[in-house]
């Protein structure tokens, strides 16, 4: 059996409430006889194995074979129930312990230098030989942190006006991992609610210290969380944008706002929401003369929906005009589209390797949305609230499945083409890089040992 130690401390671990749909054959609700068949039938147990082994599940000789017993993992069960430090020496002893506990979330933490449920006996020899060694670098994106930018929703709620904030938050991460810091093996994962997470998997990337995290987790800082006395969230200095944020702002922020976030949000439509714009302006000359426009036309006809653009115009004409010098002026345009569109990334989630993070195809325990891939391609056809539920699963299977000749049973099911994204667009690629780099490092290892010997 696998050590396990029970804590009931849930501050970082929170579960929180969700929506629910109607009308399906099998009952709406989360409890342990659905995930026992999900479990048991639809999670793609060997593809997690072969995604947290890297490659070293194989027989070539440069396989390390202690490398997945050496991975955390970590369950909540019912009650709140949480068993950290959870290792594992097999596919099948992975999958039958998440068979027989029926978690309801599954969390993945780093890789030690040493079997983490046997952590107590090195311990005892007084050396700190229990360390993280590897870790993917991780983002975590939460709706709820642009609650003072979205009219339509707050808290968990989202809907289709405010989630393409998450499918911009996606474009500008993943351009900007793969162009500036030449990462590869990127897999993105809805959280299940109101959310989505990021798991960059390149060898480069898993190896990075805390400090080289951190260091990469302040180049996407623009946005600043927690001061409420400042109405300025973003503050963009220097003679011109540093190029990775020029870049997201012509090729993505600036026509998401203009075009999507104006209208649907509806961001000027009452004083009280123009007045946290005018706030973002430094000069008083500026926001008076636009505030008295805005009143005087407040009872026209313009219709709700134009008047967000009218007004956006009207502002972006009179900062440009050049007619006021103000200080600050130059970048204002920017900054209140970057306060409004640019991701709000959880800092400490990516600082730290120790940090765990929901493995992807959980079931969500309150909305009952499994946690599915997202291809970064297509991310603007995701729709969270099509994502596949428990029990429309249990239903598709009941009813034979939506495809009754499938191999298996995810296949059978509207999970088949999340099953089907996570391994041509992430595993299949990855594994490949995985075998070849295993291969090079054992190539250069024989070689030097030849070379010393010849020595």
């Amino acid at each position: 059996m696998t050590r396990e130690e029970v804590e009931t401390g849930m501050d970082e671990m929170e579960i929180d409430g969700g929506e629910q749909r109607e009308g399906n054959a099998v009952p709406e609700g989360f409890n342990a006889n659905y995930l026992k068949v999900y479990y048991g039938k639809l999670f793609p147990h060997a593809d997690m194995f072969k995604w947290m082994s890297y490659g070293n599940d194989g027989k070539h000789p440069g396989c390390d074979q202690s490398y997945f017993v050496r991975r955390e993992f970590s369950f909540t069960l019912g009650n709140d129930i949480y068993l950290r430090f959870l290792s594992f020496n097999s596919a099948s002893e992975l999958e039958n312990s998440i068979k027989e506990k029926c978690p309801v979330k599954i969390d993945i933490g780093p890789v030690y230098s040493v079997d983490p449920a046997k952590r107590r006996a090195y311990a005892q020899t007084g050396d700190n030989v229990f360390t993280p060694v590897e870790r993917e670098l991780i983002f975590d994106i939460d709706m709820t942190d642009y609650d003072d930018v979205r009219y339509c929703c707050s808290g968990a709620d989202v809907c289709l006006d405010c989630w393409p904030l998450m499918t911009i938050a996606i474009k500008v991460l993943d351009t900007a991992l793969r162009d500036d810091f030449g990462f590869n093996h990127i897999l993105w994962a809805y959280s299940g609610r109101r959310g989505v997470h990021c798991w960059v998997c390149d060898e480069k990337a898993r190896r990075l210290t805390n400090e080289q995290r951190a260091a990469i987790a302040d180049y996407f800082r623009v946005y600043k969380v927690g001061n409420e006395n400042s109405h300025k969230k973003v503050s963009l200095t220097g003679l011109a944008l540093h190029p990775f944020l020029a870049r997201s702002y012509t090729e993505v922020l600036r026509n998401f706002f203009e075009t999507k976030l104006l209208s649907s949000q509806n961001l000027f439509s009452s004083e009280e929401r123009y007045e946290k714009i005018l706030d973002m302006i430094p000069d008083e000359s500026v926001t008076s003369e636009l505030r008295g426009k805005w009143q005087e036309n407040r009872r026209s006809s313009i219709s709700k929906d134009d008047i967000n653009v009218a007004r956006w115009e009207q502002l972006k004409h009179l900062l440009q005009s050049g007619k006021h010098k103000g200080q600050g002026l130059r970048r204002c345009i920017e900054e209140i589209v970057f306060s409004y569109t640019y991701p709000r990334l959880d800092m400490e989630v990516s600082k730290h390797m120790n940090h765990l993070l929901k493995a992807p195809f959980c079931v969500h325990p309150k909305t009952g949305r499994v946690c599915v891939p997202i291809d970064p391609n297509q991310c603007e056809d995701f729709d969270p609230t099509t994502v596949p539920t428990l029990s429309k699963l249990l239903e598709e299977l009941n009813m034979g499945g939506v495809k009754a000749d499938a191999d298996n049973d995810w296949d059978r099911t509207s999970l088949g083409k999340s099953v089907r994204i996570f391994r041509s667009t992430f595993l299949q690629p990855l594994l490949k890089s995985c075998k070849e780099e295993i291969e090079s490092a054992y190539s250069s290892k024989l070689q030097q040992s030849k070379n010393s010997i010849s020595w």
